[in-house]
């Protein structure tokens, strides 16, 4: 019985430059402006950690960050988001991890 092996990785660069085209973007962005918005991305960990101060501004940069994942030739879909936590005062942080691999449970729905 042939057997394959499905793997999903993401370009560690290439995501990099997705983040970095995105603050850049961002940065220039009308609404954006004068805002404390900080977006950085932790190679170690995978993770995305967005800082601002609204839940508008948040959908904002998630949405940013999938079209700029979608021109480097990302699948958005190794995006896991997660829910918003306030931080001190009235900002808002939340952290988006990078998805390595397929686990098992979505592996056995695919079969």
């Amino acid at each position: 019985m042939p057997s394959f092996d499905i793997v999903n990785e993401i370009d560690i660069q290439k995501l990099d430059n997705t983040i970095n085209v995105a603050v850049k973007e961002i940065s220039s962005r009308y609404d954006f402006h004068g805002s404390k918005t900080e977006v950085d991305l932790d190679k170690k960990t995978m993770i995305i950690n967005v800082l601002t101060e609204n839940d508008m501004r948040v959908k904002a940069i998630q949405d940013i960050i999938i079209s700029r994942m979608l021109k480097q030739g990302l699948d958005s879909a190794a995006l896991d988001f997660g829910k918003e936590h306030y931080a001190s005062g009235n900002m808002l942080r939340k952290e988006i991890k990078v998805k390595k691999g397929i686990d098992k449970e979505t592996a056995k729905k695919t079969c």
